[in-house]
């Protein structure tokens, strides 16, 4: 049976809270809570404590994670090391990877390889003996920085934060034309195309609201450099409301067919804000925008 041990040193910054209250700050689920405390897997300075003990500045909180904790606890990527990946940032507990364009983030069957999951879970084995957890996704053509967890606790704990959008994606891209004014918002629902499945689209069937922001970073004849935030996170979102408000991004052979001068999809995840799983921390992670944007 596979075991995870997490050691967490409180900060001097700590508030006196117990430790009850703690699990519930660092977003743990109710139910691994319980299962925590009811079998005396998690300790304070090496000893037992009652949830309701207050936690002090320098307090060492262990807890020890069992497979039955989780729905997955142990991911089945197929480790792959043919290709190196390009790791932005790595802490115990997860890792910011720059993905390039043309490859998939994740497998969509249990032996395929070739993937950024299976490259990072091969960079995984190779140096600690971890799992690679996927957090979030690009497209295949879109490049950038892609949030992976390590273990099935901090994927746990980050799934959380994306819920609450408390982790923040940023992205650039060149789009066709100048754009009406300098920044503004497109509020437009997007739902799946029913004439073409793998393509969505405004107004589609089952569409969910979707929110991008935009400003104008540089200006050229043809063509708009803008930098994008999310507020929601739909299939091919960026994509979808620059096409509709008739900027389509170059490349894009979706939904913008008629560029043929663009040699991949210029859309790039830039930058991605987050909280540190445990100690709360923000970290920002950029990816270099990669030459010809």
């Amino acid at each position: 049976m596979v075991e995870w041990i997490k050691n967490v040193t409180l900060p001097e910054s700590q508030p006196e809270i117990t430790l009850r209250e703690q699990m519930r700050a660092w977003r743990m689920p109710k139910r691994i809570q319980g299962q925590l405390r009811q079998q005396k897997r998690v300790l304070v300075n090496q000893a037992y404590h009652n949830v309701e003990t207050v936690l002090q500045a320098g307090d060492v909180v262990t807890m020890h994670f069992v497979e039955s904790d989780f729905v997955t606890p142990i991911s089945s990527y197929v480790p792959d090391i043919r290709e190196t990946i390009d790791v932005l940032f790595e802490n115990d507990d997860l890792l910011v990877v720059n993905k390039r364009s043309g490859l998939k983030t994740h497998p969509n069957s249990p032996f395929e390889d070739g993937t950024l999951m299976n490259y990072v879970q091969g960079y995984l084995a190779l140096n600690a003996h971890e799992n690679a957890y996927m957090v979030h996704r690009l497209d295949v053509a879109t490049s950038g920085a892609i949030l992976v967890a390590k273990n099935p606790m901090a994927v746990t704990l980050l799934n959380a934060y994306l819920r609450d959008k408390t982790i923040q994606r940023y992205y650039v891209a060149r789009v066709a034309g100048q754009m009406e004014g300098a920044s503004g918002t497109i509020r437009l629902p997007i739902g799946c195309d029913p004439e073409h499945p793998r393509q969505r689209m405004v107004n589609g069937s089952n569409s969910q609201p979707a929110v991008t922001h935009w400003k104008v970073s540089e200006t050229r004849a043809d063509s708009s450099l803008v930098a994008i935030a999310l507020e929601t996170g739909r299939t091919h979102q960026i994509r979808v409301h620059l096409a509709a408000v008739g900027h389509p991004i170059l490349g894009d052979t979706l939904y913008y067919p008629a560029d043929t001068g663009s040699e991949r999809l210029m859309l790039h995840g830039e930058k991605i804000v987050f909280i540190n799983p445990y100690s709360h921390t923000e970290i920002v992670v950029n990816a270099p925008t990669p030459t010809g944007f």
